[in-house]
């Protein structure tokens, strides 16, 4: 994916943060509205930074100073509602994902991420709901470890931030 990083926003009250590498949309935003194309993957991003290029060349997207990331997730996603994990698998009806793991990806942390219709990733509490206030996270607003995320989602520090379930997804920078 391709996305406008942010600086932290005043109103998210977390000192630590310079910048916003959350998955969803709503702080850093994606390069453009590329749904309508109907060329992402089945969990609702791009195969490959060339599928990618496709998508942009096509929207004449402006890319200048865009950043370019990669996101593996977990395998499970958390009910804060039912106090469990359980599998995910990629949207149905959808062509399976035929994703080309980079050859070098530098990890800057986890997010994690609301996914109420079980597609698309919603919201990134961290930084929409500002948790990043109250939890201590990176300087891009990310968590330090997939255990970290785990403890606090199972803790509930994430509870009535956002409608889940929540995943946590591992953010990578490509150059």
């Amino acid at each position: 994916m391709l996305k406008r990083v942010a600086t932290a926003p005043d109103w998210m009250k977390a000192p630590q943060v310079q910048q916003v590498f959350s998955v969803s949309d709503h702080v850093s935003g994606d390069f453009a509205d590329y749904e309508p194309l109907w060329q992402h993957n089945s969990w609702w991003f791009f195969d490959s930074p060339a599928a990618l290029q496709r998508v942009t060349t096509e929207m004449r997207a402006d890319i200048a100073g865009l950043t370019m990331f990669y996101y593996e997730a977990f395998e499970q996603e958390y009910d804060e509602d039912e106090k469990t994990w359980s599998s995910i698998a990629p949207t149905p009806n959808m062509p399976p994902p035929n994703v080309q793991v980079p050859e070098v990806k530098r990890l800057r942390g986890f997010d994690v991420v609301t996914y109420m219709f079980s597609n698309g990733p919603d919201c990134s509490p961290l930084s929409c709901n500002s948790l990043a206030a109250e939890i201590a996270t990176n300087s891009l607003c990310l968590l330090d470890s997939v255990e970290r995320a785990r403890e606090l989602l199972e803790g509930g520090a994430f509870d009535n931030s956002e409608p889940g379930p929540f995943r946590i997804v591992a953010v990578y920078t490509l150059d």
